[in-house]
């Protein structure tokens, strides 16, 4: 009996503290998808396809693109999607290892056009073998009030499938 009391206890310490920690947990993003391909390219003609910042429009559903400051962190990225327009920050940029983040910034305005919010993203290369490298496109976020998980994930993975296959398609040219 003493073992099964403790087995109870012990189950209600950890409700408890998980409890106790749901308003932290809540704060955290809770949705996560990542898309990897691998693009019978070097590293460097891809980079020079998607390493500018500032240039999204490798992705099929972005028109135009611009930043204010480039490959800066801080920089402010608009994306027009042909009508309505989505706005980043550059969060981190390392051209030497192929990669950078960013954030969405946490706009109704950007809401609107993706249903996620607190939204932060990685894209890096890697090799993958001789003349091959590896994208992954990857991203935290959490549904955007009103909004479906369903919804938020669906979108984000539909653009990145879209952007990483447009992506070989150019890199392979």
């Amino acid at each position: 009996m003493p073992a099964i009391l403790s087995r109870r206890a012990a189950g209600v310490a950890a409700f408890a503290v998980l409890l106790a920690a749901s308003p932290a947990l809540a704060a955290m993003p809770p949705l996560h998808v990542t898309q990897t391909v691998v693009i019978e390219a070097p590293a460097a003609k891809i980079w020079a396809i998607m390493g500018n910042f500032a240039d999204l429009t490798w992705v099929p559903a972005v028109k135009h693109s611009s930043a204010t400051q480039g490959n800066v962190v801080g920089s402010v990225r608009t994306l027009d999607l042909g009508g309505p327009k989505l706005t980043e920050r550059l969060a981190a940029y390392d051209a030497a290892h192929w990669d950078y983040g960013y954030t969405i910034l946490p706009t109704a305005a950007n809401q609107a056009v993706l249903p996620v919010s607190d939204y932060s993203s990685t894209i890096t290369l890697s090799a993958a073998g001789a003349g091959k490298t590896r994208v992954t496109w990857s991203g935290n976020f959490a549904p955007a009030p009103g909004k479906t998980a369903a919804a938020a994930v669906g979108a984000i993975t539909g653009v990145y499938q879209a952007g990483l296959s447009n992506l070989a398609k150019l890199a392979v040219k």
